[in-house]
């Protein structure tokens, strides 16, 4: 599965950007989806995964309550909004793909990576 993010880009404190990662050459409809930022795991920081239903999500400590995670699998596409944005969120956001994990993701496949920069 190849991952493509777009969305990325600067914004002020407070306000809001939704990232997206499509997947292509190969369904990924049963894959958990997930957003680490600053650099792949294992140094990166988990932001957080989707099951392949989105019924279940999970969020890393600092951003929870301020992003959401979503997915259209029709598309082929996971989302991440991000609101109430801090500067401390600025990074390099990488989105994955992989199979559930003891850490909610066992990524087996890795996009190219979005910065997005916060302005305090």
């Amino acid at each position: 599965v190849q991952l493509q993010a777009s969305g990325g880009g600067l914004v002020q404190a407070g306000g809001s950007l939704r990232l997206s990662c499509a997947a292509s050459e190969g369904t990924c409809s049963r894959c958990v989806m997930g957003w680490f930022r600053q650099a792949p795991r294992p140094d990166g920081e988990f932001v957080a995964a989707i099951t392949w239903t989105g019924a279940v999500t999970y969020y890393g400590d600092s951003v929870k309550g301020r992003f959401t995670i979503s997915r259209d699998n029709a598309r082929n596409t996971v989302y991440l909004q991000m609101n109430s944005l801090k500067p401390e969120d600025t990074a390099v956001y990488y989105c994955a793909a992989g199979t559930p994990g003891p850490e909610y993701i066992a990524p087996h496949s890795w996009g190219q990576g979005t910065l997005v920069t916060v302005s305090s």
